[in-house]
């Protein structure tokens, strides 16, 4: 083909793109989530799915993918169309699961455009009310006066849960020994029975134990203390400063989607996340409302992506 043949289509794809981005949205949008439907991600995902639909005229339909960490759900959204009509919502693990797993069918940063940060969820450290440890630095004493011999559970490896865990070891410099259940359900029942010591647990889940008794709360693991439990202090301000851990759900298109539909879903979205009824929606859920540029969420995964790979590393964790 002449060179000039190539500058025509060139144009042609140019224009065609541009034509694309001004007619967008003409259909229905699908939301995969890789996870299942419950929980954390899918209401965050539901909520704003429902607030984006209404502002674009178009629905915007939740595709559930759960299994092997989020990455099926990443995969199915890294091979799709990059038009704007298939998005993705990482669950935390996307910035984890490079480091762990020896081979992933898709690049986390070059396979994916940032839209916008939807939401995080700090963590609440909690113990069984048998330990000896009324605030964090008690316990980091407890567990220097005790090398070994207090455990904390993890609600599957490589989760942030036991991220969290091993963070804290890190930080406070104590030896704890770490427990892998199959999910954080298991994790709180046998905390709440004795069985293990310390849980980082997503707040939803250890809030109601905590305020009947069955569980003791020490603090978040959030940069700031929680709306929902603004009496509970975080890790960082409890003696163990620049310790922040928190579970984050950012809207992803896979990458080659055109720049003016990033646009419009990130001004869009912004709205949406700005809504006094979604803030009040979200603190419920100990969740802390996103936002912000594509740029911004892009550096957050990068940010996220070397602060666990350099634990990881560490830590010598391997999931296969």
């Amino acid at each position: 083909m002449k060179p000039y043949r190539w500058i025509l289509w060139f144009v042609v794809l140019v224009f065609a793109n541009g034509i694309c981005a001004q007619n967008y949205p003409n259909r229905s949008i699908r939301l995969i989530v890789p996870a299942a439907p419950g929980g954390g991600t899918d209401f965050t995902a539901r909520t704003i799915a429902q607030g984006l639909g209404e502002l674009l005229g178009q629905s915007v339909i939740v595709d559930n993918r759960p299994g092997a960490a989020g990455n099926i759900g990443a995969e199915i959204a890294a091979k799709s169309n990059p038009d704007g009509y298939t998005l993705v919502m990482p669950i935390t693990s996307f910035s984890i699961n490079p480091h762990i797993y020896k081979k992933l069918p898709f690049d986390t940063v070059s396979d994916f455009s940032p839209i916008v940060l939807a939401s995080s969820a700090p963590l609440f450290l909690v113990i069984n009310p048998t330990v000896a440890a009324k605030s964090v630095m008690d316990l980091v004493a407890l567990a220097k006066a005790n090398p070994g011999k207090l455990n904390y559970a993890n609600s599957g490896n490589g989760t942030t849960a036991h991220l969290a865990g091993e963070l804290f070891k890190k930080t406070a410099g104590v030896n704890l020994m770490s427990i892998p259940y199959k999910g954080g359900g298991p994790a709180v029942i046998d905390l709440i029975a004795g069985q293990v010591q310390i849980y980082f647990s997503t707040i939803p889940a250890a809030l109601t134990q905590v305020q009947v008794g069955k569980l003791r709360g020490l603090a978040v693991t959030a940069a700031k203390r929680v709306n929902l439990i603004p009496e509970v202090p975080t890790v960082a301000e409890s003696g163990l400063p620049g310790f922040e851990v928190v579970g984050w759900f950012g809207i992803f298109s896979p990458a080659g989607i055109s720049q003016n539909i990033v646009a419009s879903l990130n001004k869009q979205i912004n709205i949406v996340l700005s809504s006094a009824e979604l803030h009040k929606r979200f603190a419920g859920d100990g969740l802390i409302t996103g936002g912000g540029s594509p740029d911004q969420l892009g550096n957050f995964l990068r940010s996220e992506l070397s602060k666990w790979g350099a634990l990881i590393k560490e830590t010598g964790l391997q999931v296969n």
